[in-house]
C-alpha cells in the first residue's frame, strides 16, 4: 500500500512539472505571439480563426495565433489530467495538493476567458497585461502542487521569520513587473529609450517624454527588484541550511541576471523578435523559482505540530 502510494506520487510530480514546463513553454509562446504582432492573426474570432477550424497554409501569423491556441489546450487537458490524479492521490492526505491543483484549473478557466476577449476586443493593453499575469499565476500554482507533492520538510521546523517573508515579497515583486514590462510594450515605449543603461543618455529622462519616462521607470523597478533578490540570496544563504532552498534562491538571481542582460539586448537588436520572446521566457523563470524558494521555505517553516499530524494521518491510511 505504501509503495503504491510512492509511484502515485512519484507520477504526479512528473505530470505536474511537465505541465509546469508546457505553461513555461505556452508563455514563451505568448510572447512570440506579441512581438511578431500575430495577437489578431486570427482576426478578432474565438475560438474559430476567421471562421475558419484551420487557418489558410499561406497566413502565418495566423497559423503562430492558432499554434498558440492548440499550445494553450494542449495544457488544459494536462491540467485535467493532474486534476484527476490529484484527487484521487491526494483528497484524504495532503489535501493542500488538491487544493492548489483546483485552484491552477480555475486560474486557467480564467485566462483562457481573457485569451478570448484580448482577441474579441483588439488587443486591449490591459487586458492583454491581465492575460500574462494570469498566465504567470497558473505556472506558480501548478509549480506549487509540484513542490508540496515532492518536498519533505525537516524534522526540526526552521519557522517562518524575515527570510519568508523577504521571499514573498521578492516573488510579488517580480511578478509586478513582469507585469509592468507588458505595459511598456502596450504603451509604444519598447524603443523610447535607444541606448543601455542609460536613456538617450540620461540617467532620469523626464524631460524627454511620457515614453522614455515609462521605460526607464521600468528599467529602475527591474533594478529594485535585483537589489531585493541580492539580500534575499544573502539572508538564505545566512540563515537557511537546506540546500534546495539556497540553490533555487541562488539560481533566481543568476536567472535574473542573465534576463537583465537579455533586456539590454532586446534593446541594441531594436526589439528582435528572439529576445523579446528569451526575455519573457527568463522572467518567468525567475518568477518560478522564487516560487519555488517560497513554497519550501514555507513547507519547512511548518509548526512541528502539523507536521505530526501530518505524519500520523499518512500512517492511519497507509
Amino acid at each position: 500500500m505504501e509503495n503504491n502510494k510512492t509511484e502515485q506520487s512519484n507520477f504526479f510530480v512528473k505530470l505536474s512539472l511537465t505541465t509546469v514546463m508546457l505553461t513555461l513553454g505556452l508563455i514563451v509562446f505568448g510572447a512570440v505571439v506579441r512581438v511578431t504582432d500575430s495577437g489578431l492573426g486570427c482576426g478578432n474570432d474565438w475560438p474559430l480563426c476567421d471562421g475558419r477550424i484551420v487557418p489558410p497554409l499561406d497566413n502565418v501569423t495566423a497559423w503562430i495565433e492558432w499554434s498558440h491556441r492548440l499550445f494553450a489546450a494542449l495544457i488544459g487537458v494536462f491540467g485535467l489530467w493532474m486534476l484527476g490524479v490529484a484527487w484521487r492521490s491526494y483528497r484524504r492526505r495532503h489535501s493542500g495538493v488538491l487544493n492548489i491543483t483546483a485552484i491552477a484549473a480555475g486560474i486557467f478557466v480564467l485566462q483562457s476567458a481573457l485569451g478570448a476577449f484580448v482577441v474579441i476586443y483588439d488587443l486591449p493593453p490591459t487586458m492583454v497585461t491581465l492575460h500574462l499575469g494570469t498566465a504567470m499565476l497558473l505556472l506558480g500554482a501548478l509549480l506549487m502542487a509540484a513542490v508540496m507533492a515532492w518536498h519533505r520538510p525537516p524534522p526540526e521546523p526552521t519557522g517562518r521569520d524575515s527570510v519568508t517573508a523577504l521571499a514573498y515579497i521578492t516573488a510579488a515583486l517580480t511578478l509586478v513587473i513582469i507585469l509592468t514590462g507588458t505595459l511598456v510594450r502596450g504603451s509604444g515605449a519598447t524603443l523610447a529609450c535607444a541606448d543601455w543603461p542609460l536613456c538617450n543618455g540620461q540617467v532620469l529622462p523626464f524631460s524627454q517624454g511620457t515614453l522614455e519616462t515609462v521605460h526607464m521607470m521600468h528599467r529602475y523597478a527591474v533594478l529594485g527588484l535585483g537589489l531585493t533578490q541580492l539580500m534575499l540570496v544573502y539572508y538564505v544563504l545566512k540563515m537557511r541550511a537546506n540546500p534546495i532552498t539556497r540553490r533555487l534562491t541562488v539560481a533566481a538571481f543568476v536567472v535574473y541576471l542573465m534576463q537583465a542582460g537579455v533586456g539590454a539586448l532586446y534593446v541594441f537588436s531594436e526589439a528582435a523578435a528572439i529576445w523579446g520572446a528569451a526575455h519573457v521566457g527568463m522572467a518567468a523563470v525567475t518568477w518560478a523559482l522564487l516560487v519555488a524558494v517560497c513554497t519550501v521555505d514555507t513547507l519547512d517553516g511548518l509548526s512541528s505540530e502539523n507536521q505530526e499530524q501530518k505524519e500520523l494521518t499518512w500512517q492511519a491510511q497507509s
